[in-house]
């Protein structure tokens, strides 16, 4: 099984390689750079977070999440509102043009994802995610900051 999951991580990072560049080459259209847009769709997917939330979402330093909120805030796509849980911790929201940017941005993406491959069933869809969320899990006590 291990060699098996060695050629998973063989694959998934090219896989994420190629997928950053296109993001980059497709990045005029919106302006976002990868980590903008990282920042832009988990706000969309989960609401208001505050920055350290972000970056353990994504187990990315804290660091890079905030220059990454700071250029999204810069081009208008987000904002700081007050926590209700964390004075010192404000909560980063989209705004309306971040909303429409990460909406086009995710389009788009789709439309490219359909072009995947017939043949691929929900059955090994659904069975590709379970072992990559397995291997996540197998990693979750890494820490990113």
């Amino acid at each position: 099984m291990a060699r098996r999951l060695t050629e998973v991580f063989a694959l998934v990072g090219p896989l994420y390689r190629r997928v950053q560049r296109k993001v980059e080459l497709n990045a005029p259209i919106e302006g976002l750079s990868v980590g903008v847009r990282a920042v832009l769709d988990l706000l969309r997917e989960h609401g208001p977070m505050t920055v350290p939330q972000m970056g353990r979402a994504q187990a990315l330093s804290r660091q890079f999440v905030q220059r990454m909120v700071n250029d999204a805030a810069a081009g208008d796509l987000v904002e700081s509102v007050p926590n209700p849980a964390h004075q010192r911790s404000s909560l980063i929201r989209l705004t309306e043009a971040g909303r429409a940017a990460i909406t086009a941005v995710t389009a788009r993406e789709r439309a490219l994802l359909r072009q995947v491959g017939g043949d691929l069933t929900d059955a090994e869809v659904t069975a590709c995610l379970r072992v990559l969320r397995r291997m996540l899990d197998l990693f979750d006590d890494v820490e990113v900051n």
